[in-house]
């Protein structure tokens, strides 16, 4: 049932007028004021987000226009079980990151902090916009203004190593974005209509098969390089020289979920499980998908450096996420949507680890670590445990959303990509594993009085991975993140061919 609410606009509008009041004022106002806006905005966007779930849960979809364009095409906003899973992981995480930016940035001692600040709301109001969208219009145009907002964080530093980086990500995302609208376009001539449908509204058959192919391919394309989907992913890994709550903000919250959710309304909601099967599409992302787990994996074991070592662990748990989707299963569609959640909270809780340290230590390259649990227990415990999270131990959340891939992967009769993922869970243990290990080995030089440093840092990353847990004992946490996930694999399935 399709009910109208003024809520999706409102979830919009809030980051929206922070980031405005910011740019406005941040420059006069102290940074008390300009930090209360922050979170000010980041609480009130969660509360509106939260209050849908309830709604969405039953069965109702909320539905608001943002901007008549033509007959037939609308700016439209469209509040689905999936995409209250999205922009509930934004809003949520949104608080926690604002706390730990501040406790950064002042420890820090960054510059450029009003234009930081506000960047970051702009992002928040894209990720919501396009959780919401109902639309591959209204999709684009906020998956473009990311892309934009996202730029100014990336080049934080101002310098040419920033710069180059900068440039680097801008290639990357706007090229693939201009291809990603040529597809939307060629769909809405085609088709007519570009309403998102759970199941897909493209039929198989509807066009030469190699010509449905490239045009998945193509669509898909838009979200592989927000994912870091290999050989695209090169952006990513060059995209650390920001701050760490930025890397946080790009690993975790916003940018690449964003890329694996257009991964997602792609298959399941433009083409659907039959015609990406039929095409032969999804077999084509499924592979490109497990390739890019395992060599991220190999090339994560080489760095010495911790957010390198964290980037290409982020590359291949989305990739994760994609060979869910494109399995075609219940069972891997679930997991895939929950695996959002659960990677979302385990990863920013080693970003926010990665940056604590660095705050405090200032330290970057593992080797230089050792002994450092002495110095910073808090930390230090939190890292492991994550660790142990995003590698699938049991009563954590990464051991929810793997299980259900892998149940999706053998109703779909594919031991290869059991295989890569019980394979894929080792090598994430042989990365992450061993630098805790570093941590609480041998000290090597840092002497700095025990203190994990400032409570607004401590506190995000405690509580990130505390989420962590409890989302492997309680999946629906109170906001029924588990139930959204499986209500959207059976719509997708039920509105489809119903493959798995």
């Amino acid at each position: 049932m399709m009910i109208d609410s003024m809520r999706p606009m409102a979830a919009l509008a809030i980051p929206m007028a922070a980031a405005l009041l910011i740019l406005l004022f941040g420059n006069k106002i102290k940074p008390n004021l300009r930090e209360a806006i922050t979170m000010a905005a980041a609480i009130l966007m969660a509360a509106t987000v939260f209050s849908m779930a309830q709604e969405v849960t039953s069965g109702k979809e909320l539905i608001g226009v943002l901007l008549p364009i033509a007959d037939g095409i609308d700016l439209k906003l469209k509040v689905d079980s999936a995409g209250m899973i999205f922009a509930s992981i934004a809003s949520g995480l949104w608080i926690l990151t604002s706390v730990y930016s501040i406790g950064y940035m002042r420890g820090h001692e960054e510059k450029n902090q009003t234009g930081y600040f506000a960047a970051f709301a702009m992002c928040l109001a894209s990720a919501a916009g396009i959780a919401f969208a109902a639309n591959l219009l209204t999709f684009f145009i906020f998956y473009e203004m990311l892309t934009i907002a996202t730029y100014p964080l990336v080049v934080h530093h101002r310098d040419e190593k920033a710069k180059k980086a900068g440039r680097k990500y801008l290639a990357y995302t706007l090229i693939s974005g201009q291809l990603f609208f040529a597809a939307i376009v060629f769909v809405y001539v085609k088709y007519g209509v570009c309403e998102f449908v759970a199941g897909g509204f493209m039929m198989p058959e509807a066009m030469e098969k190699p010509v449905m192919c490239l045009l998945f391919l193509l669509m898909i394309l838009g979200g592989a390089v927000k994912a870091g989907v290999m050989p695209l992913h090169g952006w990513l890994p060059s995209a650390m020289v920001a701050p760490t709550p930025v890397s946080a903000l790009l690993h975790a919250v916003a940018v690449v979920k964003a890329g694996v959710f257009c991964v997602f309304r792609v298959v399941c909601y433009v083409f659907g499980p039959e015609s990406a099967a039929w095409c032969g599409g999804a077999g084509i992302l499924s592979w490109f998908a497990a390739i890019t787990i395992v060599l991220s994996s190999l090339i994560a074991l080489q760095q010495d450096n911790l957010k390198a070592r964290l980037a290409y662990s982020t590359v291949g748990q989305l990739s994760y996420i994609v060979l869910g989707i494109s399995l075609l299963s219940a069972y891997s569609i679930t997991g895939a949507l929950f695996h959002m959640v659960a990677h979302a909270f385990l990863k920013i809780t080693l970003f926010m680890c990665a940056g604590a340290i660095f705050v405090r230590l200032h330290l970057s390259e593992i080797s230089t670590m050792g002994g450092l649990a002495r110095r910073m227990p808090v930390t230090a415990g939190c890292f492991a445990v994550a660790s142990l999270g995003l590698a699938g131990l049991p009563l954590m959340s990464g051991f929810v959303s793997k299980a259900n891939l892998l149940a999706g992967a053998a109703a779909m009769g594919k031991p290869f990509f059991i295989v890569v993922l019980l394979g894929a869970a080792l090598l994430a243990l042989s990365y992450l594993m061993p630098v805790s290990a570093i941590f609480f080995g041998k000290q090597i030089s840092h002497r700095a009085e025990p203190m994990d440093g400032a409570s607004t840092m401590v506190i995000p990353l405690t509580l990130t991975v505390t989420v962590g847990i409890l989302l492997g004992i309680w999946p629906n946490l109170g906001l029924h993140l588990y139930d959204l996930a499986i209500q959207a694999a059976a719509a997708i399935m039920e509105g489809g061919a119903g493959l798995g």
